[in-house]
């Protein structure tokens, strides 16, 4: 269990890193194009998610967000008595991962994020956004798990521009994220409903699923 809960905690700081790294990179050499600042975030972003799911996903399964960890145990995928170690390990990577990311680019250590992102819009763009991905996980898993890594990574980087919010789909990476004042980062005023409207999405998507396909596997 201690190396499953490293694996989470060590693969969630390295997938925040990515998000909120790149997202500073991209927006300092995008010269003001925000539409450039987004595509840098949204490759490495995808990138960053299958690299660590193959690298991780033999360990701990490789879930790096509390949704996906809590819609595995409502499966049976884990047993429930380890979901909040999970959770704990998945909330301090992500804050790690955004230490990381503002030490690399010579930034205070935390702070809050001023960038707005709130409304009915948003809200509704998370639970998509993370209906999807557990949809995506569930459908993939069933049929070929091997194919996950590319399959989360591929929608999570289309999902970056098909939702209003740019598809955060994890609590862990909201509340991280609202720790960061950067391209990348959100009011911690309005990560509550983020996080509500991802746990809303990840439900729906796993009752749903098992009723379409009673018969799934575990995630990772």
């Amino acid at each position: 269990m201690t190396r499953k809960l490293v694996a989470e905690a060590l693969g969630t700081a390295l997938l925040l890193a990515a998000v909120v790294g790149s997202g500073i990179m991209g927006e300092r050499l995008a010269g003001g194009n925000v539409a450039i600042a987004l595509l840098a975030n949204t490759i490495a972003t995808g990138a960053a998610l299958v690299a660590l799911i193959l690298t991780f996903g033999p360990i701990s399964g490789a879930h790096f967000n509390p949704a996906v960890t809590l819609a595995d145990a409502a499966m049976a995928g884990i047993p429930w008595k380890v979901v909040p170690g999970y959770v704990m390990a998945q909330i301090v990577g992500a804050f790690l991962g955004v230490l990381a990311a503002h030490v690399m680019f010579e930034l205070p250590a935390f702070t809050a994020s001023e960038h707005a992102r709130a409304g009915t819009s948003q809200l509704f763009s998370e639970f998509v956004a993370t209906f999807g991905l557990l949809a995506v996980i569930w459908g993939v898993v069933r049929r070929r798990s091997s194919a996950v890594p590319y399959a989360v990574g591929a929608y999570i980087t289309a999902a970056y521009w098909f939702t209003a919010s740019t598809s955060f789909a994890n609590p862990a990476v909201t509340l991280a994220r609202a720790a960061s004042n950067t391209f990348a980062g959100i009011r911690p005023s309005d990560a509550p409903g983020f996080v509500v409207a991802q746990l809303a999405g990840a439900a729906a998507a796993t009752a749903l699923i098992r009723w379409l396909v009673p018969a799934v596997l575990e995630v990772g």
